[in-house]
């Protein structure tokens, strides 16, 4: 494209953000790209300065610079997942309907690519998720990389936008399931410590900020989670169920951390895998006890975008946490469905 081109949103493509959107239209544009053109204010919608995440409605006009052409088609078939990836993201659909698929996202398999990932996370095996659709499924919501559990993507961009409004409007209700270090007092409340983004790209860290402090403390954004202990080892750890009312990264490890009882495995918030005294101090527990990160999100309750019925959404544990609530005589009937509504 050798010109500067002018193009109008269509009715279903609202609500999404530029930089979506904008590959859509142009496959052969990278991130990079888009965000340089911002910044210098050669994209533009309706005239004004954008930032690539802006979000843009029906109607409005984008200005998109000259663009490199599109590579030409190679001569073999353009590579997609392999056979195994695409069986292994299929294995782990546990909902699908005309309009959502809901995932049981292994731990260890990142949502979305970053440096040095490849193509092996959820949104780039996402072609093996079309089955008899033309478009690729969206993610519309994320989970940490060691974070298992359950993940949805929209089939269309209405169906997207609508989930997308329903997370930004906190019109949701997330379980997570974690085993913790120490078992906290009282066995239930909420922590409102804000949090603050550290470290470089890479390196990323969340700091606690008291609540009295977030207003004063530049960059830091407040933060909710509700917390309730279902069963107990003893002093020695606890099986929680989280519930995040905002949406932070990092946010159920930091502020568990901050208690003084880091999730099992956490070994970012939880110091460097020492064994847990009974104090609530250290990641890990020793013994059988996995190493990986024990923290699952475990079901989702949502209005459904289309039908507007109730929609839950309910994954098994992973192997890993599988064992060890085996190792400890626990069993998913043990817990109520909604245990802050138990108490």
């Amino acid at each position: 494209m050798s010109r500067v081109e002018t193009r109008q949103v269509g009715p279903e493509e609202g609500g999404q953000r530029l930089d979506r959107w904008l590959k859509r239209q142009f496959p052969q544009i990278t991130q990079g790209l888009i965000e340089k053109a911002c910044r210098k204010g050669d994209i533009r919608v309706d005239g004004g300065r954008v930032k690539a995440n802006t979000r843009i409605e029906a109607g409005q006009s984008v200005r998109v610079p000259p663009l490199p052409d599109a590579p030409a088609a190679p001569s073999v078939a353009k590579s997609g997942p392999s056979d195994a990836d695409a069986e292994m993201i299929r294995s782990c659909v546990i909902f699908r309907d005309q309009h959502v698929i809901a995932l049981n996202k292994p731990p260890g398999l990142p949502s979305q690519g970053g440096s040095g990932q490849g193509k092996r996370h959820v949104d780039g095996l996402a072609d093996a998720l079309m089955f008899d659709y033309k478009e690729r499924p969206m993610l519309v919501h994320r989970l940490d990389k060691d974070t298992s559990g359950v993940l949805l993507l929209a089939r269309t961009p209405r169906v997207a936008r609508r989930l997308s409004e329903s997370f930004r409007h906190r019109n949701t209700r997330k379980i997570y399931w974690a085993l913790v270090a120490g078992v906290p007092q009282p066995l239930m409340g909420t922590v409102r410590y804000g949090l603050l983004k550290t470290g470089g790209r890479g390196a990323e860290k969340m700091r606690c900020i008291h609540p009295n402090e977030v207003d004063a403390t530049e960059g830091a954004k407040r933060a909710m989670t509700d917390f309730a202990v279902i069963e107990r080892l003893g002093s020695r750890a606890a099986w929680m169920a989280l519930s995040p009312i905002t949406g932070r990264t990092h946010q159920l490890r930091a502020h568990m951390a901050e208690m003084g009882h880091p999730i099992i495995g956490d070994g970012k918030y939880g110091g460097s895998g020492q064994e847990n005294l009974g104090d609530g101090w250290g990641a890990g527990i020793g013994g059988e006890v996995s190493r990986k990160l024990h923290l699952h999100a475990r079901s989702l309750v949502l209005e459904h975008p289309v039908t507007g019925a109730s929609l839950s959404v309910t994954a098994p544990l992973p192997d890993h946490m599988a064992q060890s609530w085996k190792l400890f005589g626990w069993t998913a009937a043990d817990a109520p469905a909604d245990p802050f509504e138990e108490a």
